[in-house]
């Protein structure tokens, strides 16, 4: 406003004169020059003002110290300026002396009446940081004459475009470049995959470059993020190593960029050293793998392996790895004695129902099994090779809470179950553990849907008090059968383990035969006085991995390392068409 109205006016030069007696003042308390390059464009303004107008004048107080009179007349005038359109003599400045007016409060002195126009607030509404005491006081001076205050470049602007100020900034947002949106991925298709992709020589650079289109258009058709599938790559040729894992990229974009960037090994293709080296160290919390996803590895393989795959492809099946195999350009009919291992590829994938295998004749036509392999990888429900023995069962302990085992060896059998409970991956989705304990009578300690936690369950199995009473085994299985089993979910294999210190009162083999043709497999533990013809009757065929027998209840813990291994062998030992 000084500027404006030209220094002259005796008014406005108390303002410039106030203005910087305050700068220096802040200059002197902070000892900051920093204060003073903020301010370099007013002090220059201000310098010339003074030099022009402010002779005569002592008063140095602030503008607000304008009085006037209860009827709002003007009092005091005197003063005349020379260049206003409209020159005569202005009657509303007093030029006297008067006690300075302590700008400090918000409340205006009496007789003045304060309205929306004309609000001389002298307090910083939008104080910024770095901001000097100059700053803050000139552009708080006068609120209503915002335009004169220093642009803020971080004022957010209004719906109509303009900002508090009045400025339109709706041609400013449109030169700024807006971020293109990042997917969270496809939930549908919540997956962990690493590609194993051939880098040997035998390949070459042309076919390489395809390989790695064809990986970028896979990432893309994928949407690849956090709430879906992520995706790795490992590049085999003599040996193998990460290019990148499961958390490096979280998106098709930085995926593409990073695939790009991948460059040839070179060497042989041993293909059988890859899927070992995935399931040991790719597939691993520190490389993002979730858990809760299903682990597939898909190995592009440029006519066959120089190595064998067998052996490796069984151990990263067991671990949970779904792994599908596309072999391009194959061997022919003159080529086959070259291969290493024949019918590698059935050997190599997760079932061998033609489901995990593709055979492209052409590296030219590898782009047209992009849809159908994104399809079968997302398959979630057909992804079998995600259930392992230790994810995948339904375990129901019958536990012996006779007379004859007393309270001291009851603790005993309650720890032994949950050494084994222990081994499994528990929650809904994974294994279920239930408990029943029985004497003459039966009762449903917890169910399958009780617990859903590891430590619940534990919880559970410690808080199971002894009951006491006779042995009655055979109605022991008939009801857990009822109570637990026959409510299994059906893609649950069904694990029963009766645990009994002596001969049962009533028979056990209708029971124990009625739920081995219901397809529960059944464990029998035996402890001191138990009878050895029962434990085999109550156990599925073969006996001998089945049924087991010790003479103290000190020695249960024995057995734990022996079952968890048999119930996995026998998982692991079904026909994988």
């Amino acid at each position: 406003k000084a500027r404006d109205a030209g220094s002259s006016h005796p008014a406005y030069a108390s303002v410039v004169a106030a203005a910087r007696s305050r700068q220096i003042q802040a200059v002197q308390a902070k000892g900051q020059s920093q204060a003073l390059r903020d301010t370099s464009a007013y002090s220059s303004s201000i310098n010339r003002q003074l030099a022009r107008g402010s002779a005569g004048l002592t008063r140095q107080e602030s503008a607000v110290a304008v009085q006037r009179s209860s009827s709002g007349s003007p009092v005091n005038s005197g003063a005349t300026r020379r260049d206003w359109p409209f020159a005569k003599q202005r009657t509303d400045i007093q030029t006297g002396q008067r006690k300075p007016i302590d700008t400090s409060v918000a409340e205006p002195d009496v007789g003045y009446t304060w309205t929306e126009v004309d609000n001389y607030d002298t307090t910083v509404q939008h104080a910024r940081p770095g901001q000097s005491e100059f700053d803050k006081w000139i552009l708080g001076f006068d609120q209503t004459s915002n335009r004169y205050a220093e642009p803020d470049p971080n004022w957010r602007s209004k719906q109509d475009g303009t900002d508090a100020r009045g400025f339109n900034t709706r041609e400013q947002e449109l030169h700024q470049k807006l971020p293109e949106p990042v997917s969270h991925g496809d939930p549908n298709c919540k997956i962990d995959l690493t590609f194993l992709i051939d880098g040997s020589w035998s390949i070459g650079k042309r076919r390489f470059r395809i390989q790695k289109q064809f990986l970028t258009e896979v990432a893309q058709v994928l949407d690849v993020g956090v709430a879906g599938p992520l995706m790795g790559i490992i590049q085999y040729g003599d040996d193998p190593s990460t290019e990148f894992n499961l958390r490096t990229h979280t998106n098709s974009r930085d995926l593409k960029l990073a695939i790009d960037k991948i460059s040839q090994k070179g060497g042989m293709s041993n293909v059988g050293k890859a899927l070992f080296y995935a399931n040991k160290n790719f597939f691993s919390d520190a490389n993002g793998n979730r858990g809760s996803a299903p682990n597939v590895a898909i190995a592009l393989v440029d006519g066959w392996p120089t190595d064998k795959v067998e052996e490796a492809s069984r151990l990263a099946r067991e671990s949970g790895i779904n792994i599908f195999f596309v072999t391009i350009e194959g061997a022919d009919e003159k080529e086959k004695h070259n291969v290493v291992e024949p019918n590698f590829v059935e050997k190599a994938v997760c079932r061998t129902n033609g489901f995990f295998s593709i055979n492209v004749p052409s590296w030219f036509s590898l782009h047209k099994i992009v849809q159908p392999l994104v399809k079968r990888t997302c398959d979630i429900d057909r992804l079998v090779c995600s259930k392992t023995c230790l994810n995948s069962a339904d375990i129901g302990f019958i536990i012996d809470g006779s007379s004859s085992v007393g309270t001291g060896n009851f603790r005993n059998v309650l720890q032994f179950v949950a050494n084994i409970t222990k081994e499994f991956e528990i929650s809904d989705t994974d294994t279920r553990v239930g408990a029943v304990q029985y004497t003459y009578e039966q009762r449903l300690e917890f169910s399958f849907d009780k617990h859903s936690t590891k430590q619940e369950l534990l919880n559970a199995i410690k808080r199971i008090n002894y009951w006491s009473g006779g042995t009655s085994t055979g109605a022991a299985i008939t009801y857990a059968y009822e109570q637990l089993f026959s409510k299994s979910k059906p893609n649950k294999r069904k694990i029963m383990i009766v645990i009994t210190d002596g001969r049962s009162y009533d028979d056990v083999r209708i029971p124990a035969s009625t739920v081995h043709r219901n397809g529960v497999i059944a464990y029998s533990i035996g402890i001191a006085w138990a009878v050895q013809d029962e434990l085999e009757a109550i156990a599925t065929d073969p006996d001998k991995e089945h049924a087991f027998f010790v003479d103290e209840f000190d020695n249960l813990y024995k057995y734990v390392s022996k079952i968890i291994q048999n119930i996995c062998t026998e998982f692991n030992s079904q026909p994988r068409n």
